[in-house]
């Protein structure tokens, strides 16, 4: 018997009515709802159930939805014992709320500090992300390196999310990244896309994020966990609650290594991924990544 992973997805999965089911027809997720609304100070699960697709890609709203749809999902399965966890991104919070490092209540301090906290980073410089489609990622490495070491110091591009071999999102300073897209197309890239998104994440530009939510992580109280974490930084199977707490930061700034971290868990033993919480994007990914492993979903 090979080993249950779960997984959890990150922003952009949102979708207006998400988490409505949930709270229409499990007591416990109407109960972790309302609470989330006391946390947050504002109705967020109004916005989740019926917003519009504006108002849910609000930043202090974004993050926090996906969160509260995971988590709260996961809370509802009968007695789940993960054998490991991931997520992607923003979904790294849900992961340690299912391995019991964080509680419901201080991963979603956490999340929403981390989402304010990115949105003002993402106000001081203009800053854009693009997916980049079958270039190999050496090729998209070099090019940005070069690209950056060609424009001025304050313009920056870097590879931020290794998703499945042949797809790959840069990030970086507006200019950089339209440069680097050309290149990426001359050098053979099928698309160099620019994403509708408010900033560089995973990328050095988001730094002046950094203090904010590390001074919050180390106040944060964290668990011995429960099964190992693969964290997008490192992409190896993580236990300590320290180290946890490292790369958790380093994250704001770091790439999100989603293709070798589901390469590790499988090498770890992970023969079926679930993906918790709206869409089924992270499905996608891993059957791209590994097609031998079985991949299904719980919304």
């Amino acid at each position: 018997m090979g080993k249950h992973a779960y997984i959890f997805p990150g922003q952009g999965s949102q979708f207006s009515g998400m988490g409505k089911i949930l709270y229409d027809t499990n007591a416990q997720a109407k109960e972790l709802f309302e609470q989330a609304n006391d946390i947050l100070g504002f109705r967020i699960s109004d916005i989740m159930f019926g917003g519009t697709d504006e108002e849910l890609k609000q930043t202090k709203v974004t993050q926090p939805a996906v969160f509260l749809h995971s988590v709260i999902a996961f809370k509802t399965l009968n007695n789940v014992k993960p054998d490991m966890v991931a997520g992607h991104s923003l979904g790294e919070f849900s992961a340690l709320v299912a391995n019991n490092v964080l509680s419901f209540e201080d991963a979603l301090k956490l999340v929403s500090i981390r989402a304010q906290a990115m949105q003002k980073a993402c106000e001081i410089n203009p800053s854009t992300m693009a997916a980049v489609l079958a270039l190999a990622d050496e090729k998209v490495e070099e090019i940005c390196a070069a690209v950056t070491k060609e424009l001025d110091h304050d313009q920056v591009v870097v590879a931020a999310n290794y998703n499945c071999p042949g797809q790959l999102v840069i990030s970086g300073s507006t200019e950089a990244v339209d440069l680097a897209c050309t290149r990426m197309k001359e050098a053979g890239a099928k698309r160099a896309l620019l994403l509708p998104v408010g900033g560089a994440f995973h990328s050095p530009l988001m730094e002046p994020a950094k203090a904010e939510l590390a001074a919050a992580i180390e106040s944060a109280t964290f668990n011995a966990a429960s099964c190992p974490v693969y964290q997008n930084v490192v992409a190896v199977a993580v236990t300590d609650p320290s180290a946890i707490k490292t790369n958790l930061i380093a994250q704001l700034t770091g790439a999100v290594r989603w293709t070798q971290s589901v390469q590790a868990m499988i090498a770890g033993g992970a023969a079926e991924f679930t993906e918790v919480g709206p869409g089924k994007v992270l499905q996608g990914l891993v059957n791209k990544i590994d097609k031998s492993v079985v991949t299904n979903g719980v919304s």
